[in-house]
């Protein structure tokens, strides 16, 4: 099996989701974040440049790409890179316990493992439209194709 890394399609998916802030800010749940997402060691205050945001990017992404590799899955492109992002935004402690994971390790269909992925746009308990447009999209790129979308009451719909 050939080890996947995350395309630049995924990695622009982070991007969008995330935003970049190059000056240390509190996430929708409280958590001193910089750059794409970029959380350890950041202390209210710290500002960083360009360059050291995408080396954050790139750090934090390698051990997520590492575990899915490990993972002994054979993912297409597409899929790969829609768990990294999910992965990158909600962590391997949450995967781990999901019943998304238990259906990619059981072998469970695609668009069954995209409705347990599109069921995470909670933060600090209450529901996001930005998570459930980024929920939507990931579960759009693991599939391959225009599946769900978010309607105009901030629904995640199936077309």
């Amino acid at each position: 099996m050939t080890l996947m890394k995350i395309s630049q399609k995924g990695i622009d998916l982070i991007k969008k989701f995330e935003g970049c802030k190059l000056y240390a800010y509190r996430d929708s749940v409280g958590v001193a974040t910089i750059g794409y997402g970029h959380i350890k060691g950041v202390k209210m205050g710290m500002s960083i440049t360009q360059q050291q945001a995408e080396t954050f990017l790139k750090d934090d992404i390698k051990p997520i790409e590492t575990f899915l590799n490990g993972m002994g899955i054979n993912y297409t492109q597409g899929q790969f890179d829609a768990l990294t992002s999910w992965i990158f935004n909600l962590g391997q402690g949450n995967f781990k316990s999901s019943t998304m994971y238990k259906y990619i390790v059981a072998r469970k269909s695609d668009l069954e493992i995209t409705n347990q992925m599109v069921k995470w746009h909670n933060a600090g308990g209450r529901p996001l439209l930005g998570l459930k447009k980024r929920r939507a999209e990931e579960a759009n790129m693991f599939l391959g194709r225009e599946t769900y979308y978010v309607d105009s009451l901030g629904n995640i719909k199936k077309k």
